[in-house]
C-alpha cells in the first residue's frame, strides 16, 4: 500500500497539469466553435431573402461581376436614375462589346452613354480597389454596389475598407434558387453559403489587421490605361 501511494504522489503533478491543459484545450475549443456558430447566424442575418431598391440615389452604380443578373439589375437602376454613371467591375478580357448588347439591348443608349468597364481586377478585393478609383476620378462621394445577397457581406467588408470615405449603398440581387427554396435545401446552396462565410471571416481578419498596420494582403496597384473602357462586355466570376 504505501508503494501505490508514493508512485500516485510521484505521478499525481503530472496528471493535475495534464487535466487542465485537456481542460483549457476543450474550452478553448467550445469557445471557438461558438463564436463561429454566432457568427454564422450574423452573417445568415445580412443576407436579403428579397430585391429591395435602394432607399435613395447615389452619384455611381458599381457591378461586381460573378453572378445571375447583376449587370441586368444595375442597369435597370441606371436607367430609373438611381446613379450617373454605371461601373461594370471584373469584366474578362477577352469579352466581347456584344455580349452584353444583345442581353440589354433596351438598354443601348445608357450603355453608350454612361457605362464604364473595369478589365483589371479579378476579386472581390480588388473590385473594390477599382471601384475607389474610378469614384475617385469621377468625384463621386455615394455609390451603390450591386452584388448577390450571399456576396454582399463581404463586398461591404472591401469597399468600406477601400474606400472608407464613400457612402456605400448596397443593393443586393436575390437569385431564383435562393427564391424558389431554403439554402439549406439544396447542397450546392449550402456549399456555396458556406465557403463565402469563410471568405468573409477572412476579408473581416484581414482589413481588421490591416487597420492595425499588418496587412498581409496583395499591394494594391494602379491598373493600365485600358483598364477602364467604355465599352459593355460580359464578366469574370468573383
Amino acid at each position: 500500500m504505501p508503494l501505490k501511494s508514493d508512485h500516485m504522489t510521484e505521478r499525481g503533478p503530472a496528471y493535475v497539469w495534464l487535466a487542465r491543459l485537456r481542460a483549457l484545450v476543450l474550452a478553448v475549443l467550445a469557445i471557438v466553435f461558438a463564436a463561429a456558430g454566432i457568427g454564422f447566424l450574423t452573417f445568415l442575418s445580412q443576407l436579403r431573402e428579397v430585391e429591395a431598391r435602394p432607399d435613395r440615389k447615389a452619384d455611381g452604380i458599381v457591378v461586381l461581376t460573378g453572378g445571375s443578373s447583376r449587370v441586368s439589375d444595375g442597369m435597370e437602376l441606371l436607367a430609373s436614375g438611381y446613379g450617373k454613371r454605371l461601373l461594370i467591375s471584373g469584366v474578362h478580357p477577352a469579352s466581347a462589346a456584344s455580349d452584353i448588347s444583345r442581353a440589354l439591348s433596351e438598354n443601348q443608349s445608357f450603355i453608350r452613354c454612361c457605362v464604364d468597364l473595369d478589365h483589371f481586377a479579378q476579386n472581390t478585393q480588388g473590385n473594390a480597389e477599382q471601384a475607389r478609383l474610378w469614384a475617385r476620378e469621377r468625384g463621386f462621394r455615394s455609390v451603390i454596389v450591386v452584388t448577390s445577397n450571399y456576396h454582399m457581406p463581404r463586398a461591404i467588408v472591401e469597399f468600406s475598407h477601400a474606400m472608407p470615405d464613400v457612402v456605400l449603398i448596397p443593393y443586393a440581387v436575390v437569385g431564383e434558387k435562393w427564391r424558389d427554396e431554403p439554402w439549406w435545401a439544396s447542397s450546392t446552396t449550402m456549399r456555396l453559403v458556406l465557403s463565402e462565410y469563410l471568405k468573409y471571416v477572412a476579408a473581416e481578419i484581414r482589413v481588421r489587421l490591416a487597420a492595425l498596420g499588418l496587412d498581409f494582403g496583395p499591394e494594391p496597384s494602379e491598373p493600365p490605361a485600358s483598364a477602364l473602357s467604355h465599352r459593355p462586355a460580359t464578366a469574370q466570376v468573383n
